[in-house]
């Protein structure tokens, strides 16, 4: 049988080489390049923008999106999952950005929660609601 590894001809690449021609290097300088913008960015930076993502997107789910679909785009399920994620994430990360960071991404994150509730037809108890296992209760 032919695999890749013993047929040269074959069509499968198992290495980050380019393709002969001048697409494949160019595709594979724009990998460097996006490496080596990354690696000048700090740790606290990469971690503040991963949770102003989970932010936003929690927002809209919560139906606080601007404009006449707010609603239509409310998700409280997609809500729930993201600001969970939101509180383990910013509550793993606070010890290791400090608190001039993390105290503003704790503020988004209750204000979320509170949100949440608000949002709820059936509010959680206290200290059930989204997130709330790795913050305690929001009220």
């Amino acid at each position: 049988m032919s695999t890749p590894e013993n047929n040269p001809g074959s069509a499968h690449r198992h290495s980050f080489e380019p393709a002969p021609g001048g697409a494949g290097q160019d595709a594979e300088q724009e990998v460097r390049d996006q490496m080596r913008d990354i690696a000048e960015v700090p740790a606290v930076e990469v971690i503040t923008t991963a949770a102003v993502h989970l932010m936003s997107a929690a927002a809209v789910k919560c139906g606080l999106a601007d404009g006449e679909d707010a609603e239509d785009l409310k998700d409280l399920d997609e809500a729930r999952k993201l600001i969970t994620a939101l509180a383990g994430f910013v509550t793993a990360a606070a010890p290791e950005i400090g608190s001039q960071h993390a105290g503003p991404l704790r503020d988004g994150l209750r204000s979320l929660q509170l949100a949440f509730r608000e949002a709820s037809p059936f509010p959680d108890a206290p200290g059930k609601g989204p997130g709330e296992k790795f913050t305690g209760p929001v009220n």
